[in-house]
């Protein structure tokens, strides 16, 4: 049985997990994630060809050019390849994100140092509603990072795209870049866990309960920390990182779930998003708390957290003046009405202890007298 020591559940959650060696003012990122300015970006290349191919299971790169403006407002140009990424979106949406794939000996020395294959999000058609739907997916990458280390860096492009064939008129989109999930495993001197399944006892469990309670803030259920989907390995919309031993293990309560992919989400409300078939609700606006059983003392520990956050949180959304300002009202509106559900006990005990999943897991795992 692992050893609960409530005590030391807060510090776990405040303090970052800085790599040895790492800049203090960076966190160890790349120059790309060091700023949140929005990148302006010119992307050329056969963007008609490479839309082509989205519904084909093997898809080729297409070459082209990047050029963008650095920090001191001068034009630099890259060689880059394109393909189309993704799943879901890559099925169903008119302009579907991108696989950016950069030459490692080109990029040193620029904006773009450390950069080979870049996951770019962009709106899934044309229209500013889902331009917006970008710039707030974006927000929910912020907002995590706000809360711990131990997530994706994005960076906000301002992005035109010239078809280099001339069969689409060119245009410009909001968009945003993903960190690389091995630069991020790395920047926390941890692996990426490439495993079938977990098991509860694996999980690290005060990060985990900050992820899911974190998932509630922004009504997301479209992820899962033990289960595969499909023939991918674990997990649904979650990289796993963590110390791997040399016999392909990881000890107990070391699997970190680190989460992305938030379009389906309260927070977006995008046209073509629904709640999981399972859950009792029509609406992804309506928050629905999924998330697996802790002890009460991790979930206090990960609420005070993100309580201790909120001025941060709230005032990213009423400084990003990319989004309209009746949509930046509706937001902050709805992050605030997650604030009132943690803060009140009663709507904590049945919102979110009163609907938790595998009571029995927890306690097997922690011991019935914590439950």
């Amino acid at each position: 049985m692992s050893t609960f020591k409530p005590g030391i559940l807060l510090s776990l959650l405040i303090l970052p997990l800085v790599a040895s060696g790492q800049d203090s003012d960076s966190g160890g990122r790349h120059p790309l994630f060091q700023t949140d300015e929005v990148l302006k970006a010119v992307l050329t290349a056969p963007i008609a060809q490479t839309y082509a191919q989205r519904h084909q299971e093997v898809r080729i790169y297409h070459p082209g050019q990047w050029t963008y403006t650095d920090e001191d407002d001068r034009t630099q140009r890259l060689d880059v390849s394109i393909r189309t990424r993704g799943h879901f979106r890559r099925e169903v949406c008119d302009l579907p994100p991108l696989q950016l794939n950069f030459k490692k000996s080109q990029v040193k020395g620029t904006l773009f140092a450390g950069q080979n294959k870049v996951k770019l999000v962009a709106p899934c058609k044309e229209g500013k509603r889902y331009q917006q739907y970008v710039i707030l997916e974006y927000l929910a990458y912020r907002t995590y990072q706000i809360l711990t280390d131990h997530s994706f860096s994005a960076r906000l492009v301002r992005l035109s795209y010239v078809d280099r064939d001339e069969q689409l008129e060119p245009w410009t989109d909001f968009a945003f870049m993903i960190e690389d999930d091995s630069d991020m495993a790395k920047r926390l001197d941890l692996d990426r866990l490439n495993i079938e399944s977990t098991l509860y006892s694996q999980l690290d469990h005060p990060r985990t309960a900050l992820l899911q309670v974190f998932q509630l803030m922004i009504a997301n259920n479209d992820y899962s920390v033990i289960k595969p989907s499909g023939d991918d390995d674990c997990c649904h919309n979650i990289q796993l990182i963590g110390i791997e031993e040399d016999d392909g293990s990881v000890l107990n309560g070391n699997i970190i779930p680190v989460p992305y992919d938030f379009d389906f989400s309260g927070l977006v409300n995008a046209t073509y998003a629904a709640p999981p078939s399972q859950l009792p609700i029509r609406d992804v606006r309506f928050r629905y708390f999924y998330g697996l059983c802790q002890p009460r003392p991790i979930i206090d520990a990960a609420i005070a957290h993100i309580q201790s956050k909120r001025d941060e949180i709230l005032a990213l959304y009423a400084n990003t003046l990319e989004l309209d300002d009746g949509l930046r009202k509706k937001t902050i509106k709805y992050i605030e009405e997650f604030f009132e559900i943690i803060d009140n006990p009663e709507s904590v005990e049945k919102e979110i202890v009163g609907r938790c999943r595998g009571i029995n897991l927890m306690n097997k795992h922690f011991g019935e007298s914590i439950s």
